[in-house]
């Protein structure tokens, strides 16, 4: 009889990968959809008009790896907290 040798949710790397690159695909093109938006209502320049779009499409990066930041780091410190108590 074979054993299913599912990987369990909380080490399975391909998962994790494709859930945050779905979110930081995501967060991206909302906040820099948000930064062209708020341009085009509050600026008159094309240059600003742009600038807020980079600084949109920056916003949504940055809160995209600090949430997958301090996801992956809580699996990390899991896992330690895991091997901690085996170990003693």
């Amino acid at each position: 009889m074979a054993e299913s040798k599912e990987i369990p949710s909380a080490y399975d790397l391909n998962a994790k990968w494709d859930a945050y690159l779905d979110l930081g695909v995501r967060r991206f093109v909302y906040s820099s959809v948000t930064g062209a938006l708020a341009g085009l209502i509050l600026f008159r320049s094309p240059v600003t008009r742009w600038a807020s779009i980079a600084f949109g499409a920056g916003v949504g990066i940055g809160s995209a790896y600090s949430e997958c930041s301090q996801k992956f780091d809580a699996a990390n410190t899991l896992a330690s907290k895991v091997d901690k108590l085996w170990y003693f």
